[in-house]
């Protein structure tokens, strides 16, 4: 049976589940959203950074809107049954009524969750408001809701990733602000930054929302967050930047040297180009 919108959404909400955390290996493209399918996923997963660079521009809010649906549309087709997620920053919009307009247009890519940060970019205070930024969250929820898609809205809150305030006080503002987002319409929380297993174990704990964090080379292994009661673990930008860390060794052995051993055990031109003719 093909799933319709609603049903993916509804099984993505499902999947969120304190101490049996989602793993979400994030992809930019088409052929990650296949691989990491075919590699047993339960979701796919956007990650901003990533969509931004392929598309030529830095993450932050610089890429074009269009262009990062029309991008999520192309990884929802290849993800095929399973739900996707998709980054928004802060959702390409310098109001909340343009947040709305753009969850508009990512519902009709199909995608079925986003994330949505309260960071603020290009100057100034590292944060919006929070009642600005919980303004925003309101409206991805209401047009979610109008569309009669539930949308899985993780409210991302950069406390921690961009060092706000005093370090004693974050836990109480990351808190703050993530319980405001909970009350606007979030489904979630997104706490980037954060991976010091009391802080962690403090999170889940104060909020009434499934955790998501961010890891990668430093952080606990998936199964100690679980235990911490984690119900989301992402990776980011952490599998492009190892994408793109393969291409430069290639690319600079092959100069240097005239070479060919960066490449040696690639994955096979048969198996990726079968992704899509299989």
């Amino acid at each position: 049976m093909t799933r319709t919108q609603q049903d993916k959404a509804r099984l993505f909400h499902t999947l969120h589940r304190s101490g049996d955390p989602l793993l979400l290996a994030n992809v930019w493209d088409a052929l990650g959203a296949r691989l990491v399918a075919a590699g047993g996923a339960a979701a796919i997963a956007t990650a901003s950074a990533s969509v931004s660079w392929t598309l030529g521009s830095p993450d932050g809010d610089q890429a074009d809107r269009a262009e990062v649906l029309a991008r999520t549309a192309q990884v929802v087709r290849a993800a095929g049954e399973l739900p996707v997620t998709a980054d928004l920053e802060s959702g390409f919009a310098d109001t909340a009524a343009g947040v709305g307009a753009t969850v508009d247009a990512l519902l009709a890519t199909g995608a079925v969750g986003i994330n949505l940060e309260d960071g603020a970019h290009g100057g100034g205070e590292p944060l919006r408001p929070a009642a600005e930024a919980a303004e925003r969250i309101g409206a991805a929820r209401v047009a979610a809701d109008a569309a009669g898609v539930a949308l899985f809205v993780n409210a991302r809150t950069d406390v921690f990733l961009r060092a706000v305030g005093d370090p004693s006080e974050r836990l109480e503002h990351a808190v703050a602000r993530a319980r405001a987002y909970v009350e606007a319409g979030a489904d979630g929380v997104f706490v980037p930054g954060v991976t010091a297993p009391e802080t962690v174990a403090a999170l889940v704990g104060a909020l009434a929302a499934p955790l998501n964090v961010l890891a990668g080379p430093g952080a606990p292994a998936a199964g100690e967050l679980a235990k911490l009661g984690v119900a989301r673990i992402s990776l980011g930008p952490g599998p492009a930047r190892a994408a793109y860390t393969a291409l430069a060794r290639a690319a600079e052995e092959f100069r240097v040297d005239g070479t060919y051993g960066a490449i040696e055990g690639a994955l096979d031109y048969g198996r990726l180009n079968g992704l899509f003719t299989g």
